[in-house]
Parts: structure tokens; C-alpha cells; sequence
């Protein structure tokens, strides 16, 4: 099988049994134009594990603007320590400025997210998307009640250039938290500081903050808002079925 000759549920029922090292040589070898998604978080197990196999993988991550200062420093880290061919995103200047000059800073506590991760986020991601065939993420299972069924492969209709189809792949659909660690650890790869600070999903300062013991991952992502609808646009599919 290869993918292009497959559909997409030909695909999950044959990477079900497979591991996340195996998925990603399986999509580097039959898929040429894709890319590699970095959060500067954890997913940093899945950039290496991609460098590992294609040195010269495209990766992209999104300066919003609003990162933590350690953010910026480990996605530094990782650029020079690794040589990674990584392109750096940022929004649109006049959409921030039209933003924050009609609704201030902090207008996500009061009217949701979406608007500001719109700008800082989807934009620039769609820009980046639209020329590619392929984009690998490292979603998990795990991670949230939005993510409880996400599949490894999926066609990603949002973000697909004009007239093209664009593959996504999440290699660690079906690791849990644990796994994702125990690889950082047995490679002894760099992390976000953050991580051993309290904080799990890391996302922009403003709206990220440490979390508590027994509390899920994600409740330090915009904890002000239903945990159903902790998605920030670049992964809105996974908000069908769900009630916002």
C-alpha cells in the first residue's frame, strides 16, 4: 500500500497497529511535499522523531506574538541545535493592530478566543498550508475531550490550497502523555522549561497557565472557557459533535 493509491480509512485501519516512528517513515517516503508542525511544547518528540528520518524536513512554527519568553528561547534551541529547516509564521500586522485598537489586549476573556487566534493563528497557518500536500501534528487521543477521536490520518479540507487536497497525519493520535515523555527522556531531548514549572499544553502567556494535580492537561489552556470548545482553529475539526 501506498498512501497516495489509499483512502483515508485504508489508512488508519493500517497504521492502527503501527508505531509513530513507523507512520512518519511510511508518510516521508510516499509524500515529498509535507511539512512538520511545531508548537514548542512536547511535540518536540515528533519534530526529532521527523528530523531523524529526512534531515531536511520542513518544519513551521507560529510566533502569535504573545509566546512565552522560554518558548521563544527553547524553539531557538531546538533550530540551532538540530539545523532544522525551520520557517517562523507570524500574523498579520494591520489585523493585530485593527484588533487590539477596537478591543483592547485582552478582548479573549470577554467575547472567546477564536477571534484573536484567528488572526495570530489560522491566517498564518492557512498561508503555510495552501502550497503543501501533507502536514503532520502531534495531536493525541489524550489530550483533550475535543481530541477523544482523532484519527491518525484525515483529510484536512480547512487549510487545502485552492483545487488540492491536503493530507494530516498525527503520528501520536494513540501514544498517551507518559509515552510522549518517556521519549524525550530516553533521547535526553530539550523541553520547555515551562513543563517543569506546572505547565502541560503551553500556548500563548496570556492564555496558558500551570495546572494542578489530578487536573487534565488542557485545563490550563483558556480555562475561563467549556472544555468543549478548547480548540484554537488550527485543528477545528475536531469541534464536530460538539456543542459550543
Amino acid at each position: 500500500m501506498t498512501i497516495s493509491t489509499a483512502n483515508i480509512d485504508e489508512l488508519n485501519t493500517t497504521f492502527q497497529d503501527y508505531e509513530p516512528r513507523d507512520i512518519l517513515k511510511t508518510v516521508l517516503t510516499d509524500i515529498d511535499n509535507v511539512c512538520v508542525s511545531f508548537s514548542g511544547a512536547e511535540d518536540v518528540a515528533l519534530v526529532i522523531m521527523a528530523w531523524k528520518l529526512r534531515k531536511d524536513i520542513p518544519v513551521f512554527t507560529l510566533d502569535t506574538g504573545r509566546l512565552h519568553p522560554e518558548t521563544y528561547a527553547f524553539i531557538e534551541k531546538v533550530r540551532k541545535e538540530y539545523n532544522l529547516n525551520l520557517t517562523i509564521l507570524s500574523p498579520n500586522t494591520e489585523s493585530i493592530q485593527k484588533l487590539t485598537r477596537e478591543k483592547g489586549l485582552f478582548s479573549f476573556y470577554e467575547d472567546g478566543h477564536e477571534e484573536c487566534c484567528g488572526i495570530r493563528k489560522t491566517e498564518p497557518l492557512r498561508r503555510q498550508l495552501g502550497s503543501y500536500d501533507a502536514w503532520i501534528t502531534g495531536q493525541r487521543k489524550d489530550q483533550s475531550p475535543t481530541r477523544a477521536d482523532v484519527p491518525v490520518a484525515q483529510q484536512d479540507t480547512t487549510f487545502a490550497g485552492p483545487g488540492k487536497t491536503l493530507l494530516k497525519f498525527n503520528p501520536f493520535a494513540n501514544w498517551s502523555s507518559a509515552e510522549v515523555w518517556n521519549y524525550i527522556r530516553m533521547f535526553e531531548l530539550p523541553y520547555n522549561p515551562l513543563h517543569d514549572r506546572g505547565f502541560v499544553s503551553i500556548g500563548c502567556e496570556p492564555c496558558t497557565k500551570p495546572i494542578g494535580p489530578n487536573q487534565h492537561e488542557r485545563e490550563g489552556r483558556w480555562w475561563w472557557e467549556e472544555a468543549t470548545a478548547k480548540e484554537c482553529g488550527l485543528h477545528k475539526v475536531n469541534l464536530v459533535g460538539f456543542d459550543k
